[in-house]
C-alpha cells in the first residue's frame, strides 16, 4: 500500500479521535489536517497526494459560501423578528392541553426550521417556550427537546434546511452529478417529520424527564436577597484578613459575591482574598441582613460613603438566566478576563455546562457557546443586559427595534426570492442567495458588521478542512479502499440484489455515529466520498446513499452534544446527558427505518 494512503489514513484517524476527544476545538482540528495536507503535498510532490493548486481549490466549492450566506439571511430574519411571528400562534394555543401545544409547536418549528438556519429559531423560542411552559403548568423540560427535535425534522425537507444538505449538494456537483433539488429531499424529510411528531406528542410526556432550571440550586434564603456594596475603611482592622476571618460572613442573610479591587473584580474565590484598605466588596443580603451589615466596624456601606465615591443604588436583586449566544464576543474568556461584574452590572452565580452545574471557581472558567449563566442584578442591568448580542436572557423574548420591524417585509422576501429562484432553478442557489445577501445589507435590515459576526466561521473551517482531507481520501484511492472493504464484508453474506439496499443502511448508520460525536458538516464532507466511491465499486447511481448520509448527519437525536440545538437546550432545560438517550434514541432508530425503506422507493440505484 503506497505511503500516501496510509498517510491519508492517518489524518483521517487523527481526525475522528480529536472531534471525539475535544482536548483541540473541532475547527483547529479541520485546520491542521488542511495544514499538514498543504505542507506535506508540497514538501512531497506526490503523484497521489493533490496538488497545491488542487487542494486550495476547495475553497472554490460553492457550499461554504451558500452556507455563509444562508447565516446572514437567518439572521436578518431574527434581527427584523420575523422568527418571532410564530411566538402569536402559540401563545393562543395554551389553553390547549400539553399533547395538543406540543403538536401545533413542532409542526410551525419545523415549518420555519425548513428555510431557516435552526440555531436562531430555537434561541428565539427558547423564552417564549420557557414562558408558555408555566402557562401550561409543565416542566420546561416537556417542551425544550421537543423544540430542539422540531427544528431538526424541519431541516430534513429542504435543500437549505440545514448546511449538512448543502454541503452534500456541493460535493454531489463536485463530482459531476446534478445538485440536490430545493425540495429532493422532502420526500423522505416529511414522512421523518410526521412520524416524529406522533412519537413525541404520544410517548414524549411520559420519557421527557421532569428537571428543575438552574435556579433550582439556590436554597430559598438565596432567592430574595438585595445587592449593594461596601467598602474596606482606612485603618480597618479587616486588612489582611479573609473574609472567613473577619466579621463579613458571621452575619446571618449576608453573602460575599465580588471583591474589586482597583476596578478589577479579584480572581478565586472571594471568601479564601486577603482584604485591603478601599477594597469594593458585593454583598448579596436578606432585608435583615443589610441592617447587620450597616452596623458592622469594618467596612463602610454605600450609603454612607462621602461624596465623590463611586456608588450603586441598593436594590432588589433579581435572579435570571441567560445563555451565551453562539456569536458571543465573551467566547473563550473567563469571568475575570471579560470583567463580568464591571461590564454588565451582574454578578454569576453558576454555570451550567454538559449536564453539571459549577458555582466553584467561576472566576477562571472560559465561557463557551450555549453555558447556561444564572446572574444576580438590578432590573436595570438586567434590562441592559437583555440588550447585549453575547447573554440571550431566557425570562424575556427579545423584542427588535421598531425600525428593524419595518424592514421585516423585505427578509422575509428575501428569503421567499431565494426558495423561489432555487425552486426554479432560475440561477445557481449560491447565486440566488449572494443576491439575497446584497439586498439584505443594502436595504439596512442587517449591518455590515452584524453580517459578519453572524456566519458561524468555525464550522466554514471545518467544512473546508474536511473537504480538503475528502479530497486526498479521494484522489490517493483510501475512500476507494474503504469502499471495496465495506462492500466486500456485505458480499459475503448478503445476496446481490440486496446488497444496495444494506450498504445504504450501513452508510447510514455510520454518518448517524459520527454526527453524535463529531460535527454534522464534517461527518458529511468524511461519508459522502466514501458513499460515491461505494456506488462506484456496487456500480449504482450515488444519489439515495448521499440522500441517506445527509438525513442522518441531521437527525441526530441521541445525545445533546451531536447537534447545536441540542447543546443549547441541554443546559436551559437541566438536562441530564442520558436524558437525550432515552428520548432521542428511539428516534434515531425510527428515522433510519423510516429513510432506509423511503429512499430506495423513490431513488432508484
Amino acid at each position: 500500500m503506497p505511503w500516501e494512503i496510509l498517510f491519508v489514513f492517518g489524518l483521517l484517524i487523527f481526525a475522528i479521535i480529536s472531534f471525539i476527544w475535544e482536548r483541540i476545538s473541532a475547527d483547529l482540528t479541520a485546520m491542521t489536517v488542511f495544514g499538514v495536507l498543504l505542507f506535506v503535498s508540497m514538501l512531497t510532490n506526490s503523484e497521489l497526494l493533490p496538488t497545491l493548486e488542487r487542494t486550495l481549490g476547495v475553497f472554490g466549492n460553492s457550499a461554504p459560501l451558500t452556507i455563509a450566506g444562508m447565516f446572514i439571511v437567518s439572521a436578518a430574519l431574527e434581527r427584523t423578528g420575523a422568527i418571532e411571528l410564530i411566538t402569536g400562534y402559540l401563545r393562543k394555543l395554551v389553553r390547549l392541553r400539553y399533547r395538543g401545544f406540543l403538536f401545533v409547536m413542532i409542526l410551525g418549528v419545523a415549518a420555519v426550521s425548513a428555510f431557516v438556519n435552526n440555531t436562531p429559531v430555537v434561541i428565539v423560542l427558547m423564552p417564549v417556550i420557557l414562558s408558555l411552559s408555566r402557562e401550561l403548568g409543565v416542566a420546561s423540560s416537556k417542551l425544550l427537546i421537543p423544540l430542539s427535535y422540531a427544528s431538526i425534522f424541519g431541516g430534513t425537507c429542504t435543500l437549505l434546511g440545514t448546511s449538512t444538505n448543502l454541503l452534500a449538494s456541493g460535493i454531489l456537483v463536485d463530482s459531476g452529478h446534478a445538485p440536490i433539488g430545493m425540495f429532493e429531499l422532502a420526500s423522505v424529510g416529511l414522512p421523518i417529520l410526521t412520524v416524529g411528531t406522533v412519537y413525541l406528542v404520544v410517548f414524549g410526556n411520559k420519557l421527557l424527564p421532569h428537571r428543575e432550571t438552574l435556579t433550582s440550586i439556590l436554597t430559598d434564603e438565596e432567592r430574595k436577597e438585595f445587592i449593594t456594596e461596601a467598602f474596606i475603611r482606612s485603618g480597618s482592622d479587616w486588612h489582611g484578613r479573609t473574609a472567613k476571618e473577619s466579621d463579613l460572613l458571621k452575619g446571618r442573610g449576608i453573602r460575599l459575591l465580588e471583591i474589586v479591587r482597583h476596578g478589577i473584580a479579584v480572581p478565586g474565590d472571594p471568601k479564601e482574598q486577603k482584604l485591603r484598605f478601599g477594597d469594593r466588596l458585593v454583598l448579596a443580603c436578606r432585608p435583615s441582613g443589610v441592617a447587620e451589615a450597616h452596623s458592622m466596624k469594618g467596612i463602610t456601606m454605600q450609603s454612607e460613603l462621602a461624596e465623590g465615591l463611586e456608588t450603586i443604588a441598593t436594590d432588589e436583586g433579581a435572579l435570571v438566566e441567560g445563555v451565551v449566544s453562539p456569536h458571543a464576543s465573551v467566547s473563550g474568556m473567563t469571568l475575570g478576563e471579560i470583567n463580568f461584574r464591571q461590564r454588565f452590572r451582574m454578578v454569576v452565580v453558576a454555570v451550567h455546562r454538559k449536564g453539571t452545574n459549577q458555582r466553584e471557581r467561576l472566576s477562571s472558567l472560559r465561557l463557551q457557546p450555549g453555558d447556561t449563566l444564572l446572574m444576580m442584578g438590578s432590573t436595570e442591568a438586567i434590562d441592559s443586559l437583555a440588550n447585549s448580542d453575547d447573554i440571550i436572557i431566557l425570562d424575556r423574548p427579545r423584542v427588535p427595534a421598531r425600525s428593524l420591524r419595518m424592514k421585516m417585509p423585505i427578509a422575509i422576501g428575501v428569503s421567499a426570492g431565494i426558495v423561489t429562484m432555487a425552486t426554479l432553478n432560475l440561477v445557481p442557489i449560491v447565486a440566488a442567495v449572494i443576491l439575497g445577501v446584497a439586498v439584505i445589507l443594502l436595504t439596512g435590515c442587517l449591518k455590515t458588521k452584524e453580517a459578519y459576526s453572524s456566519v458561524e466561521w468555525s464550522i466554514l473551517v471545518i467544512i473546508f478542512g474536511m473537504l480538503a482531507l475528502g479530497q486526498a481520501m479521494d484522489s490517493t484511492g483510501a475512500s476507494l479502499i474503504i469502499a471495496g472493504k465495506m462492500t466486500g464484508f456485505v458480499a459475503t453474506f448478503a445476496p446481490e440484489h440486496l446488497q444496495a439496499v444494506i450498504m445504504l443502511a450501513l452508510i447510514y448508520l455510520l454518518t448517524s455515529v459520527f454526527t453524535e460525536f463529531l460535527s454534522n458538516n464534517a461527518a458529511v464532507a468524511l461519508m459522502v466520498p466514501i458513499a460515491l466511491g461505494i456506488a462506484a465499486t456496487l456500480g449504482v447511481d450515488p444519489r439515495p446513499f448521499v440522500v441517506a448520509s445527509c438525513i442522518a448527519a441531521s437527525a441526530s437525536f441521541a445525545t445533546p452534544i451531536g447537534y447545536q440545538t441540542n447543546t443549547y437546550v441541554y443546559g436551559v432545560g437541566g438536562y441530564r446527558f442520558f436524558d437525550f438517550t432515552k428520548v432521542g434514541l428511539p428516534l434515531n432508530l425510527i428515522c433510519f427505518a423510516v429513510t432506509v425503506t423511503v429512499v430506495p422507493r423513490v431513488w432508484d440505484f
